[in-house]
């Protein structure tokens, strides 16, 4: 009972590492694809390291062509045909041999071959029958080379006449830089006596030592005498043994316990994984400077279009300035205007024309022509500076316009070479065309045209018929006034009186107030003065504002026809970096995820304090 339950913690202790494992590869199998200069080995491994969640420990067989591999695989399978053997390259394909309960052959696309066989032995582990390694068809080399990374353990396979050939030598090298365990198998053993077997085992260990820096375990094993202990059915044990074959089975049964089996088996898959993982890895730090260079592309593009955008919004700020000079002329002119209307000097013309209102004949003479104000501010010039601001005003769309059609074009012929330097890999992802805009809107200022117009009549026409009107009341007021005291005067005089002296102080002191009155009018010029600069002026914030908002909207269409123009490159980069960037992240988080499943492959089957 106790066994069982070990067993069960086991076999849960795996299902929950392999699930890990399989949740892992599926999920870099999603992102690996996308990692440019990753190469398709990379793709090849990862889905071999699926193959091994699935799999059974895996024991490959290498070696020159008639070695004797498919032979040793016969012989531990016990039945002498299972693998076809010959004087010439039968082995064209790679096989895989698994436990089923009926032997069939499955036909693989993928240059591998599944060959299920009931034999005990296959339901400890797999057995792999490759290609000669010097085979004449020189596509066996290639898929045997492609398979080697799925081993757990490599048993390179060469004749005892040809052990430690210069093209064995060479092959046990190569074996080496997989990782792989590699254990050398001396076939043709029962050739050899006692001490020629022991002088080809100690010959193979000292070249191994000496050319490659280790010892490899060396196994001298006779296929034939293997098929001979299991004829009929029986197994001749002591025969068995002499053919060095049960040095296989002890291996699986004394090195590769289940704790230990299982172990190696997760961590096969694992290994792979890592190993790829690292290589994509490698491969986006080395696409990284290729990154910083397309973000470089970005910076330069960002800097160009905020530079650009600097210079129109100059361009409007200098015109502004042009539209508030004239404003200011404006209001100044007209307080010369007024103030020589309202002036102490007009007195007498301000009078008489209040009389004439008074009597109703200003108007009269008013329909017959320009108004006074009209005619002073003719003559001090004050619509002049009114009538330039449309043509400073209208100046702004033209000049937009020009700057951002070249700007466009400059653009597209930066955006064109940066895209003709791009690598042909991140070239071909161009989605779209890099051109200038067929037509150019130049709406926003277009309709900005009338209110301005409004404005412009504003000052010209609304703030003269205000003077107008003021000054037509003050005039009317101030005859008025006048009049009154002229007919007090008279009434006062016309009065029956000896107190002449009191007349005389009556009339100076009306006069007074005539000539007080009359010192109103320039008073209230410059009161006027005031007010119509702050109209102005107001004017003035009215107009550059509406001015403003119109050229804000057209410099804004002018930068989106720039980013239009070249959105196929700022496109691809900002994928490529979104990308690139979410590929890195998934694969440091796959690189802790890996450490975690280390560390508990390091802990598997291992008992805990309690036993």
């Amino acid at each position: 009972m106790a066994l069982l339950n070990v067993e069960t913690k086991l076999a849960t202790e795996y299902e929950t590492i392999r699930r890990r494992e399989y949740e892992l590869i599926s999920g870099l199998l999603d992102v690996f694809p996308k990692v440019d200069n990753l190469g398709e080995s990379g793709m090849v491994q990862i889905r071999d390291a699926m193959f091994h969640a699935d799999h059974p420990f895996l024991i490959v067989l290498v070696g020159p062509f008639n070695s004797g591999k498919s032979s040793i695989i016969n012989a531990l399978l016990g039945q002498e045909d299972i693998l076809p053997i010959g004087p010439v390259p039968t082995t064209d394909k790679i096989t895989i041999l698994r436990w089923g309960e009926q032997p069939q052959r499955l036909s693989g696309a993928d240059a591998a071959d599944t060959l299920l066989y009931p034999a005990p032995l296959l339901q400890k582990v797999s057995l792999v029958d490759t290609p000669g390694l010097e085979s004449i068809f020189k596509e066996h080399e290639q898929i045997t080379r492609q398979f080697l990374h799925r081993a757990d353990v490599v048993l390179l396979v060469m004749l005892a006449t040809q052990a430690m050939t210069a093209s064995n030598m060479e092959y046990l090298q190569q074996l080496k830089v997989y990782g792989k365990k590699v254990i050398l198998v001396i076939n043709q053993a029962d050739l050899l006596t006692a001490e020629e077997a022991e002088s080809v085992r100690e010959y193979v260990l000292e070249q191994s030592q000496s050319r490659l820096g280790f010892r490899p375990d060396v196994w001298l094993v006779s296929a034939r005498q293997g098929l001979a202990a299991r004829r009929d059915g029986e197994l001749d044990k002591i025969a068995w043994k002499a053919s060095g074959l049960s040095r296989i089975e002890e291996y699986l049964d004394d090195q590769l316990n289940d704790v230990e089996r299982l172990r190696q088996k997760l961590q096969t898959p694992l290994q792979i994984t890592k190993n790829v993982n690292q290589s994509a890895l490698a491969a986006i730090r080395n696409n990284q400077s290729a990154l910083d260079q397309y973000q470089g592309i970005t910076a330069n593009i960002d800097q160009q279009l905020s530079a650009q955008k600097r210079d129109q919004e100059k361009m409007v700020r200098d015109l502004n300035a042009e539209l508030t000079q004239r404003f200011t002329m404006i209001a100044e002119r007209g307080n010369q205007a007024i103030q020589d209307i309202f002036r102490f000097g007009n007195a007498l013309r301000t009078l008489w024309g209040g009389l004439l209102e008074l009597i109703g004949l200003a108007g009269v003479l008013r329909r017959r022509g320009r108004s006074y104000i009209q005619s002073v501010f003719e003559h001090y010039k004050v619509f002049e500076p009114v009538d330039e601001l449309s043509g400073i005003s209208d100046r702004l769309a033209p000049r937009l316009e020009g700057k951002d059609i070249q700007d466009v074009d400059d653009l597209v012929k930066y955006a064109r070479r940066e895209i003709d330097a791009l690598p042909e890999a991140i070239k071909s992802k161009v989605i779209g065309t890099v051109q200038s805009p067929l037509k150019y809107d130049r709406q926003a200022l277009q309709e900005v045209r009338p209110q301005l117009e409004l404005l412009e009549t504003e000052a010209r026409q609304v703030e003269t018929e205000r003077l107008d009107r003021t000054l037509r009341n003050s005039m009317f007021y101030l005859a008025a006034f006048e009049l009154i005291l002229v007919i007090f005067a008279v009434v006062s005089l016309g009065i029956q009186s000896d107190d002449i002296q009191s007349k005389i102080l009556l009339l100076l002191f009306l006069l007074g107030l005539g000539v007080f009155a009359l010192l109103y009018m320039p008073l209230r010029g410059r009161l006027l003065q005031s007010a119509y600069t702050g109209r102005i002026l107001k004017l003035q914030g009215r107009y550059i504002d509406t001015l403003s908002k119109a050229a804000d909207k057209q410099i804004e269409y002018g930068m989106r026809l720039r980013r239009d123009a070249i959105q196929p490159l700022t496109r691809l980069i900002e994928a490529q970096t979104q990308i690139q960037t979410e590929q890195l992240t998934k694969l440091q988080v796959a690189d802790q995820e890996i450490v975690s499943i280390e560390a508990a492959l390091a802990k598997f089957g291992k008992k805990g304090i309690l036993g």
